[in-house]
């Protein structure tokens, strides 16, 4: 008998019959606010006579209503509190801990245990049985020195003794097994998650991150922070590990609309979009470089990917003293109705025409088009045309533009009716004036730039340059696959989250488009506008097996190529096969994917453009789902798609249909496209080449 199992298997019972104790308190907490906050507004409903026929009537009428109101802000409250408390529960109790670690704090003092789970959990006096991974104290597991260690924690440096480091294999209330680990590469839970066939949906790695990683997930709050990586080291994973520690670390004032994380692909959106909900966060904001575009009403302004940073710098220098024309100011109209004239922009301009055009000058202008905004809104208000359609609403217009029924019964109610109606009508105007619409800066962007058209590259920082408008809310911005930007695009989101702090990943290597920016262009951007750029690296390939690991660095430079290792266990050489006979091609392509389908898990067929995606898709019908679009990948089975839509995602085996020379050749973006899809592939490889191989991997 195992005495420290039998040990360990009694204290996460013990922990278990907690959390259901929890749960089930929580439940009934929970159950009974809602109850005495559905009587407290039913009695309200209920005592609705409201006296207001003298002054004193009326304010102890509006105290009565104050109190009520501030009873059911505090149920409310109380709620909110226990409602997230009982989704922490319902999350430990799939697992309750994944590690403990035993500390002592100071010679001559008692070993403490620390057990570790995805979330914290309080008993009834306020101990902490459960610690979240994101405390302070948990790094010392993740940092993995046993003996003499430190962590930080309120500024202060805590020194502690790691006496032990455990981790457990859980299921709910039952332990399968348990170790005792030190280092990163012994790490049997780490292991066994890898060992684990690929699944549609990324998956968290909380219970083993490995130190590198850590690094990246606990850096500190910088600025700018750019983390490159090798293939495979789990870059995408330490992001979204990134954003919970966030999360968790400002909880008070971060919320999940405040952060950004722009992906590749709508596709690899649907893959990862499990990830932090499973850790009991809520998803940020998740947007592609075109939803980006659609959002600034650019859909039909191209991607901008032919814009340089060059032409970037241009407008930074001309903006400041470009001089506005009457042709550079626009109308305002809402509902078809002509609201502010262009002469009237150009009078505004006009006022302030001592300062060069700039944020300031279109603040002050900004305000001055608002206020002869008002006094239009307001003599159309006055209008008996407006009010004569106020009193022409059907019952059904009424209801949805005033949410009542209307029976004015003097002329000073009317007219409140026809405000309340100009403002339904023409009040967005106010919108299109704080977002600089009345400034044509397709027009001052295309005069700089000396060209007939401009791209949404272009447009875009023609605007934040010329008005300063930018997204100041915006407290966090990740980019994953940062090396498939250009270094315009990457000025454009430097500058339009401009008070936000970015997380920068990628992997050079993997740059597999024309014209995008080197990782010395993305830190000399990022240090430009933000002062400085702090950096890690991933090295370690968790991913692929070493034989597909050793394939793929094979076309990297060989002195970064020394500094790679995988941590997986040896797996199936890849297979490569070349066929001169485009028949003998098809069969063995046909054949590869009847035993792929066979095989458990799922095979991607990648090819390197979207024709040849479509052809093979063509050839292999039902044998393959071709991916494309926002389409979600299956669980298993065989898949084709092409090498852009795989950025970013992981399969158990990779086929390679066209490593000939003429899809592959031997120039540095083919390296790179090639090195990306071999890299997709967890456990098997193979690679097929109608014609002569590709020279890359002679």
């Amino acid at each position: 008998m195992d005495q420290v199992f039998e040990e360990e298997q009694q204290h996460l019972s013990e922990v278990y019959r907690k959390l259901e104790g929890i749960a089930s308190e929580l439940e009934g907490k929970i159950a009974k606010t809602e109850a005495e906050a559905a009587k407290q507004l039913s009695d309200m409903r209920e005592e609705r006579t409201l006296d207001f026929t003298d002054y004193e009537n009326v304010m102890e009428t509006a105290a009565e209503l104050q109190s009520r109101n501030a009873e059911i802000d505090s149920y409310n409250r109380a709620n909110q509190v226990n409602v997230e408390k009982y989704h922490r529960a319902q999350l430990l109790m799939r697992q309750p801990y994944f590690a403990k670690v035993r500390l002592r704090l100071r010679s001559g003092a008692p070993a403490r245990d620390i057990y570790l789970g995805s979330a914290g959990m309080t008993d009834e006096t306020s101990r902490h049985f459960i610690v979240d991974w994101r405390s302070p104290v948990a790094e010392v597991y993740y940092n993995q020195e046993s003996g003499e260690t430190s962590y930080e924690a309120n500024g202060r440096t805590i020194h502690v003794n790691l006496e032990q480091r455990r981790q457990f294999d859980i299921d709910r209330d039952k332990l399968n097994a348990y170790f005792d680990t030190t280092v990163a590469i012994e790490d049997p839970l780490l292991l066994a998650a890898l060992s684990h066939q690929h699944s549609e949906k990324m998956q968290a790695i909380t219970a083993t991150i490995q130190k590198e990683q850590n690094e990246v997930v606990r850096h500190d709050d910088v600025p700018a922070l750019l983390v490159r990586g090798i293939a495979g080291s789990g870059k995408t994973s330490v992001l979204l590990q990134r954003i919970a520690f966030l999360f968790y670390r400002e909880r008070e004032n971060l919320r999940p609309d405040q952060v950004y994380l722009l992906t590749p692909n709508p596709v690899f959106g649907s893959y990862i979009d499990e990830v932090l909900p499973n850790m009991g966060e809520s998803n940020p904001r998740l947007f592609t470089w075109r939803d980006f575009l659609d959002a600034m009403g650019l859909a039909d302004h191209g991607l901008g990917t032919d814009t340089t940073a060059d032409e970037l710098r241009t407008i930074d220098a001309t903006v400041p003293g470009f001089r506005l024309r009457p042709e550079h100011f626009n109308e305002i109209r809402e509902n078809g109705e002509l609201l502010v004239k262009a002469s009237q922009v150009r009078t505004a301009v006009e006022k302030f025409g001592h300062l060069p055009l700039g944020s300031h000058l279109v603040a002050l202008v900004t305000d001055e088009l608002h206020d002869r905004l008002n006094a239009r809104l307001g003599q159309l208000a006055g209008d008996e045309k407006t009010k004569a359609a106020v009193l022409d609403l059907g019952p059904i217009e009424q209801q949805r533009i005033f949410g009542e029924t209307l029976n004015p019964q003097s002329d000073e109610e009317l007219a409140d009716l026809a405000k309340r109606y100009v403002r339904y009508r023409f009040g967005a105007a106010h919108d299109q004036i704080e977002d600089a619409r009345w400034l044509n800066v397709d027009r001052i962007g295309r005069e700089i730039l000396g060209t007939p058209h401009l791209s949404s590259t272009a447009y875009l920082y023609t605007k934040i340059a010329a008005t300063g408008i930018t997204r100041r809310d915006a407290r966090y911005v990740m980019i994953d696959e940062v090396q498939d930007y250009t270094g315009a695009q990457l000025m454009v989101l430097a500058r339009y989250f401009n008070k936000a702090h970015f997380l920068l990943l990628g992997d050079p290597n993997q740059a597999i488009k024309e014209g995008t920016a080197s990782f010395d262009e993305i830190r000399a951007i990022f240090a430009e506008v933000r002062g400085s750029v702090d950096e890690c690296t991933l090295m370690t390939s968790y991913r692929s097996s070493p034989e597909i690991t050793d394939l793929f660095t094979r076309l990297m430079d060989s002195r970064e190529a020394m500094n790679v290792s995988s941590v997986q266990h040896a797996g199936t050489p890849a297979g490569i096969h070349t066929y001169a006979d485009a028949a003998d091609y098809l069969a063995a392509l046909k054949e590869a994917v009847a035993e792929a389908a066979a095989e458990p898990g799922l095979c991607a067929i990648i090819a390197a453009d979207r024709s040849r995606t479509k052809w093979l898709a063509k050839q292999l019908g039902d044998a393959a789902t071709y991916i494309h679009g926002q389409m979600s990948l299956p669980a298993e089975g065989v898949v084709v798609l092409d090498l852009p839509t795989a950025k970013g995602l992981e399969f158990d085996h990779v086929i390679i249909p066209d490593a000939q020379e003429q899809a592959y050749p031997d120039t540095p973006l083919a390296k790179r496209r090639l090195y990306t899809a071999l890299s997709r592939a967890t456990h098997k490889v193979t690679v097929l080449a109608q014609g002569e191989l590709t020279s890359l991997l002679q």
